[in-house]
């Protein structure tokens, strides 16, 4: 597995794989259910438009399984990013994205003036919470029914590393 720069001929397997309700479930509405071709191009035109690289591909054997992200704060959070991740569903469970967060982790604290990363959870997301914990971030907060997705109001964990 290596994290890397998102290219055009990437867009196959990030439809393919992002095209899940599974995924989609634990992210933002940001992230589409359906994912079309017309978001993934999208998607990758905006991942390679940073003068320092945030969104990298997960690459495994050579193929684009999923995607993480480092994004730098701003204004009074301008020590914090936040991290966003998803893998796809024929890689979880194996240990993948807890070794891609470490490895962002580190890029993120090299690369940018900061001092904390981010990520938050959903309450029922608890797959993600243990890949947090695994990866050495600490919980710091939980903001009950402060989401709203599909209908449903949903609990908001915030989890942080420190530098």
């Amino acid at each position: 597995m290596i994290l890397r720069a998102w290219r055009p001929n990437d867009l196959e397997n990030l439809v393919k794989y992002a095209n899940n309700p599974k995924i989609a479930q634990n992210l933002t509405d940001a992230f589409p259910y359906p994912y079309t071709e017309e978001k993934g191009i999208q998607f990758i035109e905006m991942a390679v438009n940073h003068d320092i690289q945030r969104i990298f591909c997960i690459d495994i054997n050579g193929e684009a399984l999923g995607a993480i992200g480092i994004h730098p704060q701003t204004d009074i959070y301008c020590k914090n990013a936040e991290l966003g991740y998803w893998l796809a569903e024929t890689q979880w469970g194996k240990g993948l994205i807890t070794e891609a967060i470490k490895q962002i982790v580190d890029y993120g604290f090299q690369k940018f003036d900061i001092t904390r990363i981010f990520a938050r959870p959903f309450g029922h997301n608890i797959a993600s919470q243990k890949v947090l914990e695994k990866a050495g971030f600490t919980l710091e907060a939980k903001l009950e029914k402060t989401l709203y997705k599909n209908g449903e109001y949903l609990d908001e964990l915030i989890y942080a590393v420190r530098k």
